[in-house]
């Protein structure tokens, strides 16, 4: 629904708003149990939690499945078939984004939004942003009419200074979790996993159920993004394996892993939010047209629901530059759109 909604240029003013939106009450309620509680109240048996949904919780989020049930749904429809990548990998989106909207990039860091009162040649007060960068050239800043951003807001992450709001910007204190993506190009030891006969092994991954004796969440071969023919299939050489797991591997934990390898390359990041609902989305608007769009992150952290985020707070800055009330937050939707085909 929500692309319907938004190809008629509608937008939503909370995250709440525009789950309620897409799915009612039902998905509203997602928030505030985890995917567990929702699953075993839907019929599901305890093992196939334990055994098939904990494990996609694992590769996709590094998390269990006490995750609320929102962000598991999305976590279980990542593990379907059918899913579509990007030929030159999905950075590519962003780059067609830029050049479709003839964006202008200025690589840097936001350090501090300054708000700041500013006449206008007639005479009347307006609003505006200060916004102080740091790039390569140093330290740089510009005023701008609209402020979006689109970076967790945490001092781990963005960590931006809001100066001389009121009132004030609130903190979101909502943690991010830690994965450590490794990625090892060598032969896979396929009797740590139970196969003795390495030609007997016919696995491209390996999903682990939740076990404090596992230093792994998930192992897989990555395929070349510029060929999306061979995704999932085991090589029958070296070949480059990504390893997520919560902790940075032991050169022991490697030589478990694998019998012989060449390269290893380690990435720590703060991935996704850590989930423990009942969760509270951040808001949207900050203050006058100063938006957030990762507040959404809280619900399910994806790409498409990023796009989701950014499509909603870009609608919502334009209507309301330009006070068009009657595409915010309108109800009935989904009736509404009907009677109008």
């Amino acid at each position: 629904r929500i692309y319907r909604y938004q190809t008629h240029d509608y937008a939503f003013s909370s995250n709440e708003r525009l789950l309620h939106a897409l799915g009612g009450s039902d998905f509203t309620r997602m928030l505030n149990q985890t995917i567990d509680e929702a699953l075993q109240r839907a019929g599901f048996s305890q093992k196939f939690i334990n055994e098939v949904v904990c494990p996609a919780m694992r590769v996709n989020y590094g998390q269990s499945v006490n995750i609320n049930s929102f962000v598991g749904a999305v976590s279980l429809a990542g593990v379907e078939s059918g899913l579509w990548s990007i030929k030159g990998g999905n950075k590519l989106v962003c780059t067609g984004l830029l050049y479709a909207a003839k964006a202008e990039v200025i690589p840097g860091t936001v350090l501090s939004i300054e708000q700041k009162i500013r006449p206008r040649p007639t005479g009347d007060l307006v609003k505006l942003y200060h916004v102080t960068y740091n790039t390569t050239s140093g330290l740089t800043s510009d005023t701008y009419d609209i402020v979006l951003i689109a970076a967790p807001l945490s001092r781990k992450m963005a960590n931006i200074t809001f100066k001389n709001f009121n009132p004030p910007v609130p903190d979101f204190p909502n943690p991010y979790h830690q994965t450590v993506a490794t990625f090892v190009h060598g032969r896979l030891n396929t009797s740590f996993f139970g196969y003795r006969d390495p030609a007997a092994f016919h696995f491209g991954a390996i999903f682990t159920m939740e076990n404090p004796k596992l230093f792994i969440n998930s192992l897989g071969v990555v395929s070349p993004v510029e060929d999306g023919s061979s995704e999932g299939k085991l090589p029958l050489q070296s070949a480059v394996w990504k390893v997520f797991s919560k902790e940075v591997l032991t050169k022991e934990q490697l030589n478990l892993l694998f019998s012989s390898y060449d390269s290893v390359k380690v990435k720590k990041w703060l991935a996704y939010p850590h989930y423990s609902p009942p969760e509270k989305c951040p808001p949207i608007i900050l203050h006058d047209r100063l938006y957030y769009l990762n507040g959404m992150e809280r619900a399910a952290s994806a790409m498409e629901m990023s796009a989701i985020a950014a499509k909603n707070a870009a609608l919502l800055a334009f209507h309301h530059w330009y006070g068009n009330a009657d595409h915010i937050d309108q109800e009935d939707l989904h009736e509404k759109l009907k009677t109008e085909l």
